[in-house]
């Protein structure tokens, strides 16, 4: 059974490090939640490793950029990776093709063009991805909606029909279905692969909650065997992936899922939430209404 805390310094004494999302525990898009940033300095301040993990389809040197435009503080973690990160590397070594069509935001151009820390050596040893229109494609590379404030997936189907009737493999540079930006929620990169796969399309993941990505924090977080905490709102993203992985979780309550639990996100229902966790068929090992 899940068990509540009110605090990250309850359970902080039994992890080494946490693997923590970005949206919607640490900030929702536009600023950070000082009690999360607290949170994270204090873990950190113990002797505790954190790793931002993020499903953002870019590399972490974006991530980093944009969390120093919204001022959350560098001494609030220690590494980043991203899916962004995970699925460049599949991208690199071929897995959808050296021709691919894009599907995404000029915002995502980092992508394509920029290969920080260990991607560097690794798109210095491959040959060039070229993009290209849909018919002459490879493969398709999928980071999102071209404009996430005004299409949704059914702006999209068309492309996608395309796609799946020429045999194309999608490389989902983003699981996520959706996440709140401020007030507003907005669609990901997953929604669209959520689609594709539905219409028979193949897709490749590389976020949360599928293996490449926590193998690639492993491997840039240098510790042996250390214990992780995963820590998110998205129950079949952050809290299947940490279980997937055998790691324990904590679950945020006042996240994406928050209107599940009663009227007030601040104070949730303890037997909603578990009826709720019993429909997903989901466990995680702590819960608590916001990163604090």
């Amino acid at each position: 059974m899940t068990k509540m805390i009110r605090s990250l310094a309850e359970v902080a004494a039994g992890y080494d490090a946490v693997f923590c999302d970005l949206w919607g525990c640490l900030h929702n898009g536009k600023a950070p939640f000082p009690a999360a940033v607290a949170a994270l300095r204090a873990f950190r301040a113990g002797g505790g490793r954190v790793v931002l993990m993020t499903n953002a389809p870019r590399p972490f040197s974006a991530v980093e950029r944009q969390l120093n435009a919204m001022a959350v503080p560098q001494d609030a973690w220690d590494l980043i990776v991203s899916s962004g990160d995970a699925a460049q590397a599949a991208m690199l070594q071929g897995a959808v093709g050296r021709k691919v069509f894009h599907i995404g935001a000029v915002k995502d151009e980092p992508f394509f063009s920029e290969f920080p820390g260990d991607m560097a050596a690794l798109a210095a040893s491959q040959p060039a991805i070229e993009r290209v229109g849909m018919l002459d494609a490879e493969g398709i590379v999928c980071t999102g909606l071209a404009d996430d404030q005004t299409e949704t997936p059914a702006d999209y189907r068309a492309q996608l029909l395309l796609g799946k009737t020429r045999g194309l493999p999608m490389l989902c540079a983003n699981p996520d279905i959706v996440v709140d930006m401020g007030e507003k929620r907005v669609y990901c990169a997953g929604a669209l692969a959520e689609d594709y796969a539905n219409m028979g399309g193949e897709v490749l993941y590389y976020g949360k909650p599928h293996p490449p990505i926590y193998d690639l924090a492993r491997r840039r977080m240098g510790l042996d065997d250390p214990r992780i905490l995963c820590i998110g709102d998205g129950i079949a993203t952050d809290v299947q992936g940490g279980i997937a992985e055998g790691l324990d979780t904590l679950f945020i309550t006042g996240g994406i899922a928050a209107d599940r639990f009663g009227p007030d996100p601040a104070n949730p229902d303890p037997a909603l939430l578990e009826e709720w966790l019993a429909v997903q068929r989901l466990s995680p090992t702590f819960a608590m209404p916001y990163l604090a």
